[in-house]
């Protein structure tokens, strides 16, 4: 990974200070402020509950005394991180970066965490999935890698 490169953020507002919130649900990397390097995907997290919504747009810049854990595609490393993050198993990076459990991914995750697949089937499913990406930063201090550079109003086209 470079130095520095562009995020982007979807939400329903712009986001010039972005913030760790504990949801009600597990996320992939679990709780964290996820950021991607594909503006589109950004763009359909905005507007995921319909209507208009904001790209946020940010310098990151890499800082090594951060505790990085990156995942350059799904791996069963990846698999089991996920499956423990959706459990509700915290973990200690300052940021975790990899491929995103869209909707149907985590429906994977989930049959194959319930026994209802196998993991090879799990990978038989999952293998067919357009590349996705995402970046969560779960501390304060892997908050302050990122710059706001900018917020867009985008709108769901469907």
């Amino acid at each position: 990974m470079e130095n520095e490169m562009i995020l982007y953020h979807g939400s329903r507002e712009i986001v010039k200070w972005p913030e760790i919130r504990i949801q009600k649900y597990n996320k992939d990397f679990y709780f964290g402020f996820y950021c991607t390097i594909y503006a589109e995907q950004a763009k359909r997290w905005a507007t995921r509950y319909g209507g208009t919504g904001y790209v946020n747009e940010y310098q990151y810049t890499k800082n090594e005394d951060l505790n990085i854990k990156i995942f350059p595609q799904m791996t069963e490393e990846w698999l089991d991180f996920i499956v423990a993050c959706r459990l509700g198993k915290a973990h200690s990076y300052d940021i975790v970066e990899g491929p995103m459990a869209d909707d149907t991914i985590f429906n994977y995750v989930q049959n194959f965490v319930d026994g209802k697949i196998s993991r090879e089937a799990f990978w038989d499913l999952a293998k067919f999935k357009k590349p996705t990406h995402q970046i969560s930063f779960h501390t304060a201090k892997a908050l302050t890698s990122l710059r706001f550079l900018k917020g867009s109003e985008v709108w769901d086209e469907e």
